[in-house]
């Protein structure tokens, strides 16, 4: 239940003291003022633990609690109304077996009455049960850590930083727990199925300092890439401005509407199917490299996105696209569905049941403009491909995962038994062993059995190989799929 504010978890929660009123009025906490320069410590990390099954780190699920401060557009509504209104994902009868439950609060005080008026600065907290999809169990290797900087070699399928359905299984959450390396300022961002060179500095005036290279595009990237069918072995420069198609799946397209963007592609291999391709983007949009390849009739061998039947028989060479934005939307997402592979986009159905395409979304990932979007369902962290400078924000927290929509109103009504929640799991902190789990009644995810993708499916040949700058170069190792003698 949280639209996400700007700060995520440094969303301040009202204070515990409180103040006396007459009788009959509910007191309501002044506003809180946003901390910034947010960061996790150990009672984050200690929210539950993994284990690793079949080359995938997996999380055990756990209880989460979301928090917003009440909307202005809520002002003078019942809590009842908003929840029939604007958190559509779940019907009424969640909400009152979560009431009973005491997983909704309102200024820390549980909810009795869904009939209660909301105002001005109500505080409001709802405890759920949080699965995260599975990612590759690949370590996370460190390149390089000095006084002012981290760079790790990133594997692909984690995201940089909380968000969507992913909290633990990110780079950040997993450099904390493992490495105890905290409090790092997010430089620039990879999407989550590119792996490579990522970097984070350890102080805010490191950060500033790279950042406004990255502003200024004096920093140097450069990727590589296998892609499907014989490249062109003449520089190729593609300057297709690139548009947003959909925030909560992450999908772009070239379109004359979109951003100016430019990026420069040289062949370095050829073994008679593919080809290994270094690309040199001198812009950082969204999926830049990815969409780029596409339109030139060579998209990366096997981009989950950009190299599916949906775009048609040319799979969207040339930006000819048959279909509607919304017509290609639908086909991916039934693509990925019928392969039982929803994860891989980073969504889950129930992000699907939650409405209509949320375009009001402001910028990708950090998907906190939204004021008409269901607030629990705003996004499922698609895109944070490349280091837009105008999209950058660092907000390393971001509440906008579903409240799982339970399967019937008979197993809500058994929450009225369970006088005591509990951890999800014995969180013994050992890898390896998965221990029993206990289920939760309100959650449909523990309901439901779900492939697990293959470590395979959870890697795509993008890699971000070298990022230079003005006082530093920064390198990984050339991929496996990178070599020149590599056969599928």
């Amino acid at each position: 239940m949280a639209e996400p504010g700007p700060g995520g978890e440094g969303e301040a929660s009202p204070a515990p003291k409180k103040r006396r009123v007459a009788g009959g009025e509910r007191y309501v906490p002044p506003p809180r003022k946003l901390s910034t320069g947010v960061s996790f410590g150990p009672a984050h990390f200690a929210e539950t633990s993994y284990y690793f099954e079949g080359g995938l780190r997996k999380v055990r699920p756990y209880y989460f609690d979301f928090r917003t401060y009440c909307k202005g557009r809520w002002v003078g509504r019942s809590l009842l109304h908003v929840f029939s209104t604007e958190f559509r994902a779940q019907p009424l009868a969640y909400y009152r077996a979560a009431a009973r439950a005491g997983r909704l609060r309102l200024n820390e005080e549980p909810v009795r009455d869904l009939d209660i008026v909301l105002k001005n600065n109500d505080f409001l907290r709802n405890t759920v049960h949080r699965h995260e999809p599975p990612v590759t169990a690949q370590p996370i290797q460190i390149l390089v850590e000095d006084d002012e900087v981290v760079v790790v070699d990133k594997p692909s399928s984690l995201p940089v930083h909380p968000c969507g359905r992913f909290r633990h299984n990110t780079v950040i959450f997993i450099l904390g727990k493992e490495h105890d390396l905290k409090e790092l300022h997010t430089i620039h961002r990879l999407d989550r199925m590119t792996s490579g060179v990522l970097m984070f500095a350890k102080t805010a005036e490191v950060s500033k300092r790279i950042d406004e290279q990255v502003r200024e595009r004096q920093l140097e990237k450069e990727y590589v890439c296998r892609v499907v069918g014989e490249f062109p072995e003449n520089e190729v420069v593609c300057e297709e401005p690139i548009l947003v198609v959909s925030y909560k799946v992450g999908v772009c397209r070239v379109d004359p509407k979109g951003k100016s963007c430019k990026t420069i592609f040289q062949r370095l291999s050829y073994n008679g199917k593919t080809s290994v391709v270094k690309c040199l983007p001198r812009t950082g949009r969204t999926h830049q490299i990815r969409v780029h390849l596409q339109y030139l009739g060579h998209p990366i061998v096997n981009d989950p996105i950009y190299n599916m039947e949906a775009w048609g028989p040319a799979r969207g060479k040339g930006g000819k696209i048959d279909k509607t934005d919304e017509e290609l939307l639908k086909a991916l997402v039934e693509e990925h569905r019928s392969k039982q592979s929803l994860d891989i986009l980073g969504i889950s159905e129930e992000d699907l049941n939650s409405g209509a395409e949320n375009k009001d979304c402001g910028n990708s990932s950090d998907c906190t403009k939204s004021t008409r979007a269901d607030p629990i369902h705003e996004s499922s962290c698609p895109a944070e491909d490349t280091e837009d400078p105008e999209r950058d924000a660092k907000d390393p927290e971001r509440n906008d995962v579903a409240a799982c929509p339970p399967n019937s109103d008979s197993d809500l009504e058994t929450l009225e038994k369970n006088k005591e929640l509990g951890s999800c799991e014995n969180q013994d902190g050992q890898t390896g062993e998965k221990s029993s789990e206990e289920k939760d009644p309100l959650c449909a995810e523990c309901k439901i059995t779900r492939r697990d993708p293959s470590p395979k499916e959870l890697v795509m040949f993008l890699h971000a190989l070298r990022y230079k700058g003005a006082e530093f170069e920064y390198c990984s190792k050339m991929p496996a799929w990178a070599m020149e003698d590599w056969e599928e």
